[in-house]
């Protein structure tokens, strides 16, 4: 018994002094995501290789209500309704992503806009009724975390094919 105590309270040690080792005010990832750095998204953009971005709040329905909250507040809804469903814009919840539905080309596409985006590379690859281009949100939205509450407000309220839901 007192060999099983040591033991736990040896490993218990082991952690305290891995986690006390962590730089206070490191960014930590998420367990499947990009680590959130609080930075601007245009900056997290211009730092991060191609196709590297990936949502740390996937499937997380408390930050996804904040990003419904965040995408009314900074007016996507104006062009995408309300609920996501569409208006003079395209609708975010239908499963066509015009440029392809990764974590890392929705965050670039709200940040830079899609000229920009097309600029970078990046290829029309579905076709959706579009009124306008897509303007760069970026410098609207104050940090790459608060883009990843609103892309997983969209996701949480995608209603498209399963198999596009989270790429």
């Amino acid at each position: 018994m007192m060999r099983r105590f040591a033991g736990v309270a040896a490993s218990g040690l082991a952690l305290a002094c891995l986690l006390a080792a962590a730089p206070a005010g490191a960014a930590t990832p998420a367990a499947k995501g990009s680590p959130v750095t609080g930075k601007p998204p245009l900056q997290v953009v211009a730092a991060a290789p191609k196709g590297s971005l990936h949502n740390p709040y996937n499937g997380n329905a408390a930050m996804a209500e904040a990003g419904h909250e965040l995408f009314m507040h900074i007016g996507c809804n104006g062009c995408h309704g309300g609920d996501g469903g569409g208006g003079m814009c395209p609708p975010l919840i239908n499963g066509v992503w015009i440029y392809g539905g990764s974590d890392d080309t929705l965050f670039r596409l709200i940040s830079l806009g899609s000229q920009k985006l097309q600029a970078e590379g990046y290829q029309v690859q579905a076709l959706e009724n579009v009124a306008a281009p897509m303007p760069s949100m970026g410098p609207l939205i104050k940090s790459d975390g608060d883009l990843w509450k609103i892309i997983t407000w969209i996701r949480s309220a995608y209603d498209g094919p399963p198999e596009h839901k989270y790429k």
